[in-house]
């Protein structure tokens, strides 16, 4: 009984071969394409990260190039002319408002632009927001900077504090000179208020003839107090 018993196991570990085989020759074009694929969109990863390094690296050259040159009107030309996509768009605004004092007209509706932009990212939007504000000065009537400022004073902004500061400079402008250094005051306590905010606005409260009050410290720098 073994003979015949071995004899049909044989057969059928062959006719499972041959059906595996067949399987592999009609479906295993699927695995071959599989494979392709992923090599292929590591491969295409790699290219994308290279070709936008690389474009980078190109625009940040013509932008430096176009600093460098000497006339005002020659730099916005030359830098209006470099080719830009995604947030390079944002950057290339903020460059050519850099001139402000040669071509203020220019200069705001340059920031304008990018702070309407919707496609652009909202750290650059906001950045040019304030920055519209600060350049427009008292040409902007006040309670329009008002508006604008706080809107960007608000938590999570990423110029919240910046914003915070113009601010109080407007409340000096408007002669409430009190709220001001109140202001300021608790600008020199907010632990997000970079240190040079914090040393301008001790110095202005100075000026106003207020006392700055201890500046905030950050509780991770603290210094732990000896356990002995």
């Amino acid at each position: 009984m073994s003979n015949p018993d071995s004899f049909i196991s044989e057969v059928t570990d062959e006719v499972r071969r041959d059906r595996l085989f067949a399987m592999f020759r009609k479906y295993g074009w699927i695995g071959v394409v599989i494979v392709v694929g992923v090599v292929g969109g590591a491969a295409y990863t790699e290219w994308a990260k290279a070709s936008a390094a690389a474009r980078a690296q190109s625009f940040g050259d013509a932008m430096l190039d176009a600093v460098d040159l000497g006339a005002p009107e020659d730099r916005a030309a030359a830098m209006a002319a470099v080719p830009a996509d995604g947030g390079q768009v944002a950057l290339k605004e903020l460059m050519l408002a850099s001139d402000a004092g040669k071509d203020k007209p220019a200069a705001l509706a340059a920031l304008d632009k990018l702070s309407a932009d919707a496609t652009q990212p909202q750290v650059y939007r906001d950045l040019a927001a304030l920055r519209r504000v600060m350049l427009a000065g008292k040409d902007m009537p006040i309670a329009e900077r008002r508006t604008a400022l706080e809107a960007l004073a608000v938590p999570g902004r990423a110029f919240r504090t910046l914003a915070a500061e113009q601010l109080a400079y407007l409340l000096i402008e408007d002669g409430k000179t009190a709220d001001a250094i109140a202001a300021l005051g608790a600008l020199m306590q907010d632990q997000d208020s970079p240190q040079g905010l914090r040393t301008r606005a001790a110095q202005m409260i100075t000026a106003l003839g207020g006392t700055p009050p201890e500046p905030a410290t950050d509780a991770a720098a603290e210094p732990v107090a000896d356990a002995g």
